[in-house]
């Protein structure tokens, strides 16, 4: 892979012109993905303080432990995993100490756990258990305190940040934030509680949120009687691209024959086959998966669902000569949505349901969902 010089610069935080592609000719096709991902993953790190880049900031936006950054740094270390050059999982580990290992600030709230999910990868990788400590400590809370509101999503009229249920996983979205970084926790530490409260929260919610009939998850409670202006189900891309990409990060984090196991793999066998036949020709997912006339490009939901079905394939769980075409265009739509500069365009901003999307709309969770996404189809390529 090239740019480590970019990289170098940015980790020393001076400016950096951000290189040209490199031909697709000059590159090994198992490579590709990854020269991608190193491109863009080297835009996205010349420009974490830059909200002009963002079309929607939330007052999350700029927090650089919460859920939007966070998920970039959880793509990082998976480029970090698939070879990248060293400057690249240096720029977790000075993330983390940055962020002296901290948790975002609601230690029940599952957006404020992704974060953690890069200091368990940096623990692993020569931060030692200093990283992982005040993981821990939070972890312990929610064990400690595990709360017991309904999983019904009621907004109160002070507003969403005092929805009582999001002390728990009520929404589809907790599916990817929390559960990967308890199942770590469990195998770091040896300590089955957190796998035990992880997996019993997560059949709960999909036992709540999980439509049988279309092989979905609805965002949460407030969508299960909403229909769109034909009739049809709201289910959101991204939020279902949420889910997916959670079962590819936890299962492989659960004993192998669990109960648990199992009917986790038949819940990514069921959404994988459901997935694959909801992908437009163009290679993107709608916004709204069950409404693809005249949707636009959107490469968050694209990412996620590009990553879970590659790693599918990767795994063995899903048959390549069914599914390995559904990744290609998938990922081709993911290349075609990157412009000259490294940037990625084409993703949907903050929100909780589908909405329009522009050439211009990028977001570091989208970047987190590209490098995931990267990282799997480059080991399918180099699995001919």
């Amino acid at each position: 892979m090239k740019s480590v010089s970019l990289l170098a610069l940015v980790l020393a935080g001076l400016p950096a012109a951000v290189p040209a592609q490199a031909p697709a000719s000059a590159t090994a096709p198992a490579q590709q993905p990854l020269v991608l991902a190193e491109k863009v993953a080297g835009w996205q790190l010349a420009r974490m303080g830059d909200l002009s880049q963002v079309s929607r900031v939330t007052d999350e936006t700029a927090r650089p432990r919460s859920w939007e950054q966070a998920v970039f740094w959880v793509g990082m270390t998976a480029l970090a995993d698939a070879g990248a050059p060293p400057a690249i999982g240096q720029a977790v580990q000075a993330m983390g100490r940055r962020n002296e290992w901290q948790p975002g600030h609601r230690p029940f709230f599952a957006d404020d756990h992704v974060i953690t999910q890069s200091y368990l990868w940096a623990a692993k990788h020569g931060a030692g258990a200093a990283a992982i400590a005040p993981t821990r400590a939070t972890f312990d809370k929610v064990l400690a305190q595990q709360p017991r509101v309904h999983l019904s999503f009621y907004v109160p009229p002070s507003g969403y940040g005092d929805t009582a249920c999001l002390s728990r996983w009520c929404w589809c979205d907790a599916l990817f934030m929390a559960p990967p970084a308890m199942l770590e926790l469990a195998r770091q530490t040896g300590d089955a509680r957190y796998r035990t409260h992880a997996m019993s929260e997560w059949w709960a919610t999909t036992d709540f949120l999980y439509d049988e009939q279309e092989k979905l998850f609805f965002r949460d409670s407030r969508f299960f009687e909403r229909r769109d202006d034909k009739g049809r189900k709201l289910f959101w891309s991204r939020g279902n691209g949420w889910v997916f990409a959670g079962i590819a990060r936890s299962l492989p984090l659960l004993p192998k024959g669990s109960a648990d196991a199992v009917r986790m793999t038949a819940l990514y066998r069921a959404m994988a086959k459901r997935i694959a036949a909801l992908q437009k020709p163009d290679g993107y997912w709608a916004p709204s998966l069950l409404a693809p006339e005249g949707s636009p490009p959107e490469t968050s939901g694209t990412g996620f669902f590009t990553y879970g079905l590659a790693w599918g394939i990767n795994a063995g769980l899903i048959d390549r000569a069914a599914y390995e075409p559904v990744v290609r265009r998938g990922w081709a739509a993911l290349e075609r949505a990157v412009q000259p500069d490294g940037k990625l365009g084409y993703v949907q901003q903050v929100s909780d349901r589908p909405e329009q999307v522009a050439a211009g709309d990028t977001q570091y969770y989208g970047v987190g969902a590209l490098l995931l996404a990267a990282t799997e189809v480059a080991r399918l390529n180099g699995k001919r």
